[in-house]
């Protein structure tokens, strides 16, 4: 279904004609209009700005209808830009539903790693509530037993219980650590290359930490990372508080992974060239989502869009003017970049807005993200909206993984151990249910779970006598 225009038709009266037209979307951001009494009735679109979602505009002419005497209401529309409409996409929700569980588990092991001996107790969880985004009335006990790969309970002294990190997730917890140390250097590569694209090389420290846990920092890298390597960078402070400053400009990292992508096109193209003579001419052609039909028009700004001069994101743009293709070319390909420097190509639409003044970014960004699906999908599930970069996945898997991505993997595969055996249900390495049942005239059923490469989790009950049993199978 191609998105379309909802819009009056040119016989209609005058009164009608008068309305501003809509789009087919339902926009999440409204205006009080602003009521004039002084005039007749007249609504002009002479005075159309930008609206708070599309973004700049179809130039229209400007009309202006009077109904008698009627006293005048003047609604602020701005122009409205055709945009493509967004379409939901399974896949890419795939991704944040089967994240739902480990984000909160993710959570509890952060406030848990903080204590002494990460040891616990319930009681002081009962404190960061609110912080986990938990109902009162929930209790934390029957909360931990839901992932018992991941927490142990136990009891101290009378009427009181802590709990702490099952083996096995203290030795990811620890893995993680060791990798993080070890991947230090690209850490440091991802904050100069994060500075190089801002404006005046400088951007504080608060809206780094925004993006920490996508880009792999440390919780504590104000402290250390920040203050370790001032030949790259150094901490300043400023009126709105500590920021961090590049120090050196180095060339070579002012290379985009946009520029490395069609470099390395460029030369498989050349050699296929040399392979094959009599190949047929291959057409430049725009990829887009399975099953999203646009239209002409909108087919032909994306291409347009795309064949427009590529504008590096390390490249000066403070001439450049807001509101212009251009500006939004470089706006893309920032975006498209800080995309790449993160873990799983995929942040949270908030994050991006916290970087408005660092990087001349404009107030319709949601909307431009959308206006563009060759480059990115904005997923409108889970509490906020997410940008992927969508060349960097295949379904719902990412394409390349580095190892912090496969240890966050191995722990996903815990958080969905179950505690108790569901009749006929596997729960498999990406959290999704599937069914498989083993049984016969004995009357048993076995059920197995995937927990980790080549082990597996197999628990069994015997229906006539209630015996429940589990048993771990590792295959070599």
């Amino acid at each position: 279904m191609e998105p379309k225009f909802l819009t009056f038709s040119p016989r209609t009266s005058p009164s009608v004609a008068a309305l501003p037209f809509f789009l087919s979307y339902k926009s999440s951001f409204r205006q009080k209009p602003n009521y004039n009494l002084d005039n007749p009735l007249s609504i002009s679109t002479k005075q159309l700005g930008k609206t708070t979602f599309f973004g700049e505009s179809l130039n229209i002419p400007h009309t202006s209808h009077s109904l008698g005497n009627l006293k005048k209401t003047h609604v602020p529309f701005g122009p409205v830009k055709a945009a493509v409409k967004r379409r939901k996409e399974v896949p890419f929700d795939n991704v944040i539903q089967r994240d739902k569980k480990l984000k909160l588990v993710m959570k509890i092991r952060k406030i848990l790693v903080s204590q002494p001996d990460r040891i616990m107790s319930l009681r002081e969880l009962g404190r960061f509530r609110r912080e986990l985004g938990l109902q009162k009335k929930r209790r934390f006990i029957a909360l931990l037993r839901k992932f018992p790969r991941v927490f142990e309970i136990e009891e101290e002294g009378v009427y009181s219980l802590r709990f702490k990190l099952t083996p096995e997730a203290e030795s990811l917890y620890l893995e993680e650590l060791k990798v993080r140390n070890e991947m230090e250097d690209l850490l440091v590569v991802k904050l100069r290359k994060l500075l190089m694209m801002s404006m005046e090389k400088r951007i504080l420290l608060e809206k780094i930490a925004h993006l920490k846990t996508d880009l792999g920092l440390p919780l504590e890298f104000r402290d250390t990372i920040c203050h370790r390597y001032p030949q790259y960078f150094r901490v300043v402070s400023t009126g709105r508080g500590p920021a961090l400053e590049l120090t050196h400009w180095d060339p070579e990292l002012a290379v985009s992974a946009a520029e490395l992508e069609e470099e390395e096109n460029q030369a498989r193209e050349s050699q296929e060239k040399d392979l094959i003579i009599d190949r047929p001419l291959k057409f430049n052609r725009v990829r887009l989502p399975r099953g999203l039909n646009l239209s002409k028009g909108e087919m032909r700004r994306i291409c347009q869009f795309r064949d427009m001069p590529y504008i590096s994101p390390y490249s000066d743009f403070s001439e450049l003017r807001s509101g212009t293709l251009e500006k939004e070319k470089h706006a893309c390909g920032v975006i498209h970049e800080m995309l790449s420097l993160t873990v799983e190509k995929r942040t949270l639409v908030d994050h991006l807005t916290h970087f408005r003044e660092e990087f001349r970014f404009s107030q319709q960004l949601r909307g431009m993200l959308i206006r563009h699906p060759d480059m990115f999908y904005v997923s409108l599930k889970g509490d906020r909206d997410s940008v992927f970069l969508r060349e960097a996945y295949r379904d719902s898997q990412l394409v390349e993984k580095n190892r912090l991505l496969l240890i966050k993997e191995k722990l996903r595969s815990l958080v969905a151990v179950p505690r108790f055996a569901q009749r006929g249900v596997q729960t498999d390495v990406d959290g999704v249910e599937a069914s498989q049942e083993i049984g016969g005239r004995m009357g048993y059923i076995l059920q197995c779970t995937f927990i980790g490469p080549k082990v597996y989790q197999w628990y069994g009950s015997v229906l006539n006598a209630g015996i429940r049993y589990s048993l771990t199978v590792v295959s070599m």
